[in-house]
């Protein structure tokens, strides 16, 4: 059963207290680190001026892996989201220390092209942001600014795979011309999903890319993070546990800037080994 237990027994399944970890002990616990790491992360902080919104996080992601990451609001997952591909550099007042690597390399070196880390790693956003162009062109944007693509069958090709790679190939494919804003909220999101596919990204970063959605788009985007897992590294912020438990293979736990636990997805909710952590599944907070 694992991932898959009705949520509320996995509530009732928590470490005893004896188990656990006092809240006073900030210290992340669990399984931090992997071989296969796609991305390591090391000591990173997060300032907004003076104010520290993350403190020391260090935690790797595998390869073909899907990390969750909860906890409270402002407890600075999506903040940390951020770093993994420097979205954060648009905030002036914002600074960043540690160390962040993608396959080895230093991603805030600073001879990095911050637009090519951006394809290797995308991003997918809370609210559906198409692009104010037809269906093709949104998909088509990306791989034409990158270089990807020296002819028009190649560039059909690929908004075809990228769309077919998101689930939406079928829906689409008689209306390629028509905007992209026209189509459902489920719908929008997944061709934000197919954009980000088709610049041939490594890592694909999720901040809550289910909120807005209905329940039945929601579980349409929960089968494409499945299926997109076998070919790409997924990390993805959400407020929804039970979602965290279907899509993910690791959850890492954040609370008031601090990395609280990370642990295997079915084990960290039956059994978390930090009292914070288990105040937050058990619905004591947040």
């Amino acid at each position: 059963m694992g991932l898959y237990r009705p949520f509320a027994e996995l509530q009732n399944m928590t470490t005893s207290e004896s188990q656990l970890i006092s809240r006073d002990d900030r210290q992340t616990v669990g399984e931090q680190f992997v071989e296969d790491a796609r991305m390591t992360c090391r000591d990173v902080n997060v300032f907004y001026g003076e104010k520290q919104a993350v403190q020391n996080v260090s935690i790797d992601i595998g390869r073909h892996e899907v990390l969750a990451m909860i906890g409270p609001s402002g407890c600075g997952k999506s903040t940390f989201l951020r770093c993994l591909n420097r979205m954060n550099d648009t905030i002036d007042i914002c600074r960043v220390t540690g160390e962040i690597t993608l396959d080895g390399n230093n991603i805030y070196d600073k001879n990095i092209d911050i637009v090519s880390l951006r394809a290797l790693i995308g991003m997918v956003f809370q609210k559906p942001n198409p692009f104010p162009k037809s269906i093709y062109d949104n998909i088509a944007y990306g791989p034409t600014i990158h270089g990807l693509t020296d002819s028009n069958s190649e560039l059909d090709a690929i908004v075809e795979s990228s769309l077919v790679k998101a689930g939406l190939w079928d829906e689409v494919k008689d209306r390629l011309d028509q905007p992209g804003t026209g189509l459902s909220g489920g719908q929008q999101q997944r061709l934000c999903i197919a954009r980000a596919i088709a610049v041939e990204p490594e890592v694909i970063l999720m901040d809550e890319p289910c909120s807005a959605l209905d329940p039945i788009a929601t579980a349409k985007v929960e089968e494409l993070i499945a299926e997109l897992r076998r070919q790409y590294t997924i990390v993805i912020v959400t407020h929804n546990m039970q979602q965290a438990a279907r899509v993910s293979q690791r959850t890492a736990y954040f609370h008031l800037g601090d990395l609280i636990e990370v642990g295997y997805t079915d084990k960290l909710f039956t059994t978390p080994r930090h009292q914070l952590t288990e105040d937050y599944i058990t619905g004591r907070f947040g």
